[in-house]
Formats: structure tokens, C-alpha cells, sequence
């Protein structure tokens, strides 16, 4: 398809076609390649991030915008996994493939969304989202029962010969509950924990904290953080200080949401520079 549309838009395709180096030249562009010298009026960087390597990602774009003197903020994998620490690794690294329904936050961000266990930390929807969000330091609020009361639930249950897992159990996937009971101490009858004991329990399971030891970097991401706005005009994707250069897509600093926002950004930021260029 996109070869159709380059045809009937009159675009030369080269490739694969490797950029040996990007020069100015008087009110234009130079651009050298193995294959011959291109120039032309505008140049429009549409180089993407450092996402999934293995598919031929590399900082180019950033060591471009850098050449031309546009700020680089440092980039980070982003909608990207993370690693749980070694003692919550040996805790709970073999619930990989378990999911449950949380509420996260950190950073600013929040989510409702499904948590997913895996064999080096944590996963789905609801960490790749807060990914974004986490600077390495904070330990991740973890919301195990959103929605509900569960203090109320708790101390309802308070009198009962019932284990506090077996209980858990009925709201949270069972080998999670026995083994996130055992890490807090609390893998006992509700009976013997008692109400105040248990409005505890409450306040850690509606904020579960977890310290990631760091993400699973950009071969598991599937966006980068990073490089700039301040410098480029958004409605044009222009740089204002270096006429008829453009920066669109991934290599700009703009991270969407999961469900397709990092797509839209995509070929939105591309029709406009296309349009402007």
C-alpha cells in the first residue's frame, strides 16, 4: 500500500539506502548516500526512536537534530515493561502469566487497567501505561481492589475462621493472594488478625508499593521517550531556527497512550510537515 501511494504520488523510493551525512547547502539541502547525492528544498526527519532494534532503530535522528543545535532531552523505553527487584523477583516471579484488574499510579498518571505478571516482573496494559510516568525512582501505587471498600470488606469478614488469603482469593487470582499474604505477614484466619490488623491489610492492598528495579529497555518497548518540542512550530512539525528542516513521528518527544495514539501522532505529525514541506 505504501508503495502504491509513493507511485501515485510521485515519490522516488530508494531503498534500502543508508545516510552517510546531512549538510546545508545555501537555502537547501544536501543529503550523501552510497548511491548519490540528493538535494532538495526541505528535509523531513521521520527516523523514529530507539524502539526494537533488532527492526533497524538507532539514534540517527537524535544525533541529526543535535548537528542542527535543537535540545535533546535523553531519552527512555517507554509503554515498556518493568523489572521487579530481586527480593520481589524471588517473591512472586513464578506467577508469570497471572493477570488481575488494578488501579496504578505514579507520576501524574493513573490507570485502571489489567496488571500481568511475568517471569522478570511486571506487564500488560496497566504497567506499559504508567511506564511512561515512572522515573526510576518512585515505587509504583498499586491498587489491588479498585472499586472496592475493602476495609469494609475486611473487617466485615473480621470474626470469621475464614484465612485472610482464602478471602482474597475470591477477588484475586488465589496463588497471588497466598503469596502477596505471606510477603505481608498476614497468613492467618481473619479471627486471629482482628479489625485493627485488618484496616491495615486494607490500606496496603489499595496501595500496594513496588519498586521496579528498572524497565526491560527498548528491545520490549514500543515507544521512546525523549528529543524535543520546544524547538519546532506545531503546526508545521518546522524547526524555527533552521529553515526547511522537520522533525515528525517517534524522534520527537510526544508519547501517546496505548490504543493507537502513538499511530494518530504518527501520521498526523507526517501531514502536517508533508503539507508545510
Amino acid at each position: 500500500m505504501l508503495r502504491t501511494e509513493c507511485d501515485r504520488g510521485g515519490v522516488e523510493w530508494r531503498q534500502p539506502c543508508p545516510v552517510d551525512g546531512v549538510t546545508r547547502e545555501g537555502d537547501g539541502w544536501r543529503v550523501d548516500t552510497p548511491h548519490g547525492v540528493v538535494r532538495a528544498s526541505s528535509l523531513v526527519v521521520a527516523t523514529g526512536g530507539l524502539t526494537v532494534p533488532t527492526i533497524g532503530a538507532t539514534p540517527f535522528g537524535y544525533r541529526l537534530a543535535a548537528q542542527f543545535g535543537l535540545p535533546v532531552v535523553p531519552t527512555r523505553p517507554a509503554l515498556v515493561p518493568l523489572a521487579f527487584a530481586p527480593d520481589a523477583l524471588a517473591r512472586y516471579g513464578d506467577l508469570s502469566g497471572i493477570s488481575t484488574d488494578v488501579e496504578i499510579a505514579c507520576g501524574g498518571g493513573r490507570f485502571r487497567e489489567n496488571l500481568l505478571f511475568t517471569h522478570r516482573g511486571l506487564s500488560g496494559p496497566a504497567i506499559l501505561q504508567i511506564s511512561s510516568y515512572w522515573d526510576g525512582r518512585e515505587p509504583l501505587a498499586i491498587d489491588l481492589l479498585p472499586g472496592i471498600d475493602a476495609e469494609g470488606w475486611l473487617v466485615d469478614h473480621a470474626r470469621k475462621d475464614l484465612r485472610l488469603d482464602t478471602l482474597l482469593a475470591e477477588r484475586l487470582p488465589k496463588r497471588f493472594a497466598q503469596q502477596w499474604c505471606a510477603a505481608h505477614g498476614v497468613a492467618r484466619s481473619m479471627r486471629e488478625l482482628g479489625e485493627a490488623r485488618l484496616r491495615g491489610v486494607a490500606a496496603d492492598l489499595a496501595c500496594w508499593r513496588v519498586l521496579p528495579s528498572g524497565t526491560l529497555g527498548y528491545a520490549k518497548a514500543e515507544v521512546t521517550l525523549g528529543a524535543s518540542t520546544r524547538a519546532l512550530s506545531s503546526k508545521t512539525m518546522a524547526t524555527r531556527d533552521v529553515p526547511g528542516l522537520f522533525f515528525i513521528g517517534e524522534v520527537v518527544d510526544v508519547t501517546g497512550w496505548l490504543g493507537g495514539y502513538n499511530f494518530q501522532w504518527a501520521w498526523s505529525s507526517g501531514h502536517a510537515a508533508g503539507v508545510a514541506a
